[in-house]
């Protein structure tokens, strides 16, 4: 940190912090919120003027381009985490698993003590089982013959698509199914009877809660998780990042270096 306004108290000067991109600015008894480079700017620059209340001091021997994976993917993975309401005894899908959320899920669900069946590519198995999965399932593959109907817990799923349907199958009576994206499709078939036959929860989640921003700091303070840099990029080359980022053969997290401030 930089610089800060005079009637900020308790933030020092060149402290390292993190910037909590989902802001609760309403309270966190509404569920109103602005995501900082979605609803603001900031995200591609040297410097960014947030709230006080949004940044937060972290102390570890993490480099600058480790840190900078955490704020959105860790963070939209913990409040997954938290919404799908984990423990060590639950049986956790989880799609997407290469993604920047995804491998942040699989490491959040494996720290709390739960097993972990991973669906990703196939070039990406060897990696995915390094961050803890206990099972990798190829992407395509039919999961209800893979794991059998009501074998599982709890869904994680940021995918959706053709494959939602299956994924319901999986869940056992009072499973729970939480969500933060679409990427291979927004429209989806459902089977009602699923719902309401097996007591299903199904969540969305994109406000974070109070507590995730917190929680991370300490698990990176406490070395619970670690940091995936799939790549760097210097920011006047961020179409070439786009580029390869859209072509799905990495895993973890791009992060853009600015360049150094005058």
């Amino acid at each position: 940190m930089v610089a800060h306004a005079g009637d900020v108290t308790g933030a020092q000067i060149g402290s390292r912090v993190l910037v909590r991109p989902c802001m609760r600015l309403n309270g966190f008894n509404s569920l109103e919120h602005i995501w900082m480079a979605s609803d603001f700017d900031g995200a591609f620059a040297q410097y960014v003027r947030v709230p006080a209340s949004e940044i937060f001091a972290v102390d570890c021997n993490w480099t600058d381009i480790e840190l900078a994976t955490i704020p959105c993917a860790y963070g939209t993975a913990e409040n997954l985490v938290q919404h799908a309401k984990i423990s060590d005894s639950d049986r956790v899908l989880v799609t997407g698993a290469s993604g920047g959320v995804g491998s942040a899920v699989v490491q959040l669900v494996k720290r709390c003590g739960a097993g972990v069946t991973a669906v990703a590519g196939q070039a990406k198995m060897a990696a995915i089982r390094a961050l803890g999965a206990d099972k990798t399932i190829v992407r395509g593959t039919n999961l209800v013959d893979a794991l059998g109907q009501s074998s599982i817990d709890v869904v994680i799923d940021n995918v959706g698509g053709e494959n939602f349907a299956q994924l319901l199958k999986l869940l056992v009576r009072g499973g729970r199914y939480v969500s933060s994206g679409a990427i291979a499709g927004p429209m989806v078939f459902m089977d009602l009877r699923d719902l309401y036959l097996k007591d299903l929860s199904l969540t969305g989640c994109t406000a974070w809660n109070e507590t995730v921003f917190p929680n991370l700091i300490g698990y990176i303070e406490r070395d619970e998780i670690r940091p995936l840099v799939a790549n760097t990029y210097h920011l006047k080359d961020i179409s070439v990042a786009h580029q390869n980022f859209i072509k799905k053969k990495h895993v973890g997290n791009f992060v853009l270096i600015p360049p150094a401030p005058d």
